[in-house]
């Protein structure tokens, strides 16, 4: 699986990291969608499921450069490190979008997911009994999913390693939100704003040579919390990759067939028009998280009025399709000139 990448394959490789952890941060997006439209999902999944014995013996024997060649290490390493970089850059800018400009990146989530469909079932042909009743019970858990009420946030620790091996899940399955299930579980706030806000403010106090969080209990706690939660991540990730890649390598068809369902039963999760719910206590009061942040319960989904902004989204839709198509056609074009 290890190939040889030219400068500008590399450039892509981190920029394709950037997106999937971008996808990984909103809430109905999945990273494994921009892995799989991409045309690099299934290196990913071979790549992480050979970090097993055989690699854990390399990094013992110090064959550094063997494990590297062996886990495809100069693949996962560019690819995370685009991942790394958008947490704290993308995700940022993503947060601001969505904060004034929510309805028109909402658009083109929905335009991508859109878009994420059509290029996984236009050269599925393996419909039969099997796949359909997949394509059915795929798209009925996106459709509950996407109902559920959301929980109230839990800092212990324990809890917190279960939702870093939940919410990585969505890395290594198209469609599957890890970032809305962490909304559902109550935790979305708590491990990917609070925690890697902590992270980023500590790094720069640190770099000014000041070094007073050490006494920041809260900061230390919030700190705790994120390193729990990457554990969890770790974990969730190899653990999803070694069965993954079993399942493809068996029951391909089926799987694809379910994870079309998912994706097209998902998409209310971000459909652009949408009334937030926030929670209130007995007195009609808001309730707010840690963050200072009003807590979501759910959301209200309505059709829209014709309208300049509605005309506005609906371009943004054209144009998140488009962006998927254009990562297809650069994949097909990429795996051409490796053939």
């Amino acid at each position: 699986m290890e190939s040889t990448r030219s400068l500008k394959d590399k450039l892509f490789l981190v920029l394709k990291g950037l997106g999937m952890g971008a996808a990984n941060k909103v809430p109905g997006v999945s990273g494994g969608v921009v892995a799989f439209v991409a045309g690099f999902y299934e290196e990913f999944i071979y790549s992480l499921q050979r970090i097993n014995g055989t690699a854990l013996k390399l990094l013992i024997n110090g064959r550094i450069k063997t494990l590297i060649k062996y886990i495809n290490g100069k693949f996962l390493g560019l690819l995370f490190l685009g991942m790394l970089v958008s947490y704290f850059s993308v995700s940022k800018i993503l947060d601001y979008l969505i904060k004034y400009y929510e309805l028109y990146v909402w658009s083109i989530f929905f335009g991508m997911i859109l878009g994420s469909i059509y290029y996984l079932s236009k050269d599925f042909k393996d419909w039969k009994i099997t796949t359909y009743t997949a394509l059915f019970i795929g798209a009925a858990i996106g459709i509950s999913i996407s109902f559920l009420d959301p929980a109230t946030q839990n800092d212990n620790l324990w809890f917190v390693f279960i939702c870093g091996i939940i919410s990585v899940s969505g890395m290594t399955l198209p469609g599957f939100s890890g970032s809305f299930i962490l909304i559902l579980l109550g935790n979305y706030v708590l491990l990917l704003v609070d925690s890697v806000n902590a992270l980023y403010d500590t790094f720069f106090e640190v770099l000014g040579g000041n070094f007073s969080f050490i006494e920041n209990v809260e900061r230390i706690k919030m700190l705790k919390v994120l390193g729990v939660f990457t554990l969890g991540s770790i974990v969730g990730l190899i653990t999803f990759s070694h069965v993954l890649n079993y399942i493809l390598k068996h029951y391909k068809s089926v799987t694809t067939a379910s994870i079309i369902g998912f994706i097209i039963g998902s998409l209310g999760v971000v459909w652009p028009w949408k009334e937030t719910i926030y929670k209130i206590d007995s007195n009609g009061k808001s309730l707010i998280d840690s963050a200072g942040k009003q807590i979501v319960e759910n959301y209200k989904r309505y059709w829209p009025e014709l309208s300049f902004e509605t005309s506005l989204a609906i371009i943004y839709i054209i144009l998140g399709i488009a962006v998927v198509l254009s990562l297809e056609w650069y994949g097909r074009k990429t795996k051409k000139v490796n053939a």
